[in-house]
């Protein structure tokens, strides 16, 4: 007759006898991700920029080469606000 040994692969305790063993995990509650729909909300990050339409503080910010390439290029600020874009050239 065959003996075989039943025991831990972590700690490598090995049990004479059978034994029965179980194998417990404790799963923690997921977090909720946040999904952005490109279609209801803005891409772009947001940064200190006063609207002079609205008074507020704060727009979504991007870049974008609008001449040649050896050119500086465009900033946007769009007002978190009221929506109002601008567009700065330097």
């Amino acid at each position: 007759m065959k003996k075989t040994q039943f025991g831990c692969v972590r700690c490598a305790y090995i049990s004479k006898d059978k034994i029965d063993m179980q194998i417990k995990e404790t799963v923690k509650e997921a977090k909720p991700v946040g999904v952005v729909n490109e279609k209801e909300g803005e891409m772009n990050p947001i940064t200190d920029y006063h609207c002079d339409k609205c008074g507020h503080n704060k727009a979504y910010f991007w870049i974008r080469q609008m001449r040649a390439g050896d050119e500086a290029e465009s900033k946007f600020y769009k007002c978190v606000k009221c929506k109002r874009t601008v567009r700065v050239d330097d």
